[in-house]
């Protein structure tokens, strides 16, 4: 039909600014929408390569260097002379109250590309000592490190923790929130579906759900557990809270798209052929309400991470020495230690941006698309 001669006709007819406008409008909305995923799908790549791409291990603590600032590389030595590689100097703490460092400009140590380190599973799954950077040491201890982003009080490097810190905080929040949503679609559309008595039971628990504070309701139900807990225990505690508390929203507009859709002709045909329940609500009417519920996940997504983060920044998500991007930024906490070393903050901060700005740039262009 589109490719009609009438249809063209039609086409052709509509005034040039109408048609350069609704084009314009299409490659917008598919912009956007690109460019969340690409934001989101960058942050994953990155997660997946934490431990290459981390030049140290985040655990280890270098205590000659706390609150270190990020590390300077060299093209150029005291005497101007140009070096083929950059490089960088040994530096000393010299003012430990301010911490005020001194670089040794005596002897440069090179910055190699794949250079060894600590060992550790590459996608889980092979084993390896490369990392994407590092300092050539010609095996002196007294060699320097090179801290991108700096290191913390204890002497961590900031970088590979931030690094690290993406798996726990990229999996829990937006894993909860495809939990919560299939949850949420599933009763909905049972409910909307089903009427009468099932409906009236499961919305009026999605609506005590909603009435509750979530806040405090996920700090009543995540102190009730230990503290101490490993990650990956923490993870599935911390997915299960977020799923019982997120479900009701998706309900309730599963629910309403179900109970809209199921007064269509199509589904009135599919139920004369004899079809069953479940087969016409999830093969007629769940693909036909997939794009509202799609846009209301992208929204989920960083609405839970950043219920996770607040979590950790509370004291009760994960905990030290374990990394996560909440615990990073309860370290900046304090307003005259950050104002000596911003980076504190800004470095989780602008990782949790990113995943924030990509979500919605995608649920945008998704939203746009579902009003077309």
């Amino acid at each position: 039909m589109n490719g009609s001669p009438y249809m063209k006709d039609v086409r052709d007819k509509q005034p040039s600014h109408q048609r350069s406008h609704r084009g314009w409008s299409y490659v917008r909305r598919r912009a956007k929408s690109a460019a969340g995923l690409g934001i989101i799908g960058l942050l994953y790549v990155v997660a997946a390569f934490a431990d290459f791409l981390a030049p140290y291990d985040y655990r280890v603590q270098f205590r000659r260097e706390p609150l270190a600032p990020p590390t300077t590389i060299h093209v150029r030595d005291a005497r101007n002379n140009v070096y083929r590689s950059p490089f960088v100097y040994a530096r000393r703490l010299v003012d430990p109250f301010e911490h005020r460092y001194l670089e040794d400009t005596r002897r440069a140590y090179s910055v190699r590309l794949f250079a060894r380190g600590y060992s550790y599973k590459l996608l889980g799954l092979f084993t390896s000592d490369r990392h994407l950077f590092g300092v050539h040491s010609d095996g002196r201890p007294d060699a320097p490190r090179v801290h991108l982003l700096g290191t913390d009080a204890l002497g961590r490097d900031r970088l590979s923790r931030l690094l690290i810190a993406s798996r726990f905080s990229l999996v829990t929040g937006p894993l909860a929130a495809l939990f919560a949503s299939a949850v949420g679609t599933l009763l909905g559309c049972v409910a909307g579906y089903a009427g009468r008595t099932i409906d009236t039971v499961m919305m009026r628990t999605a609506d005590i759900m909603m009435a509750l504070p979530t806040l405090v309701l996920m700090l009543a139900a995540r102190a009730a557990f230990p503290l101490e807990l490993p990650p990956r225990r923490a993870m599935i505690l911390l997915i299960t809270i977020f799923v019982t508390i997120g479900w009701a929203e998706v309900a309730r507009l599963a629910r309403g798209q179900v109970m809209t859709l199921r007064r269509s002709g199509f589904v009135s045909a599919a139920e004369a052929l004899g079809l069953s329940p479940m087969r016409v609500l999830f093969r007629h009417i769940l693909p036909n309400a997939a794009r509202p519920l799609i846009v209301q996940v992208s929204l989920m997504l960083p609405a839970f991470l950043l219920a996770e983060t607040g979590l950790s920044f509370l004291g009760v998500g994960l905990q030290e020495p374990e990394a996560s991007w909440g615990n990073m930024l309860a370290a900046a906490s304090d307003i005259t230690l950050l104002r000596l070393h911003p980076f504190l903050l800004l470095t989780p901060a602008f990782a949790i941006f990113l995943f924030v700005l990509g979500a919605c740039l995608f649920s945008d262009g998704m939203l746009r698309r579902s009003k077309t």
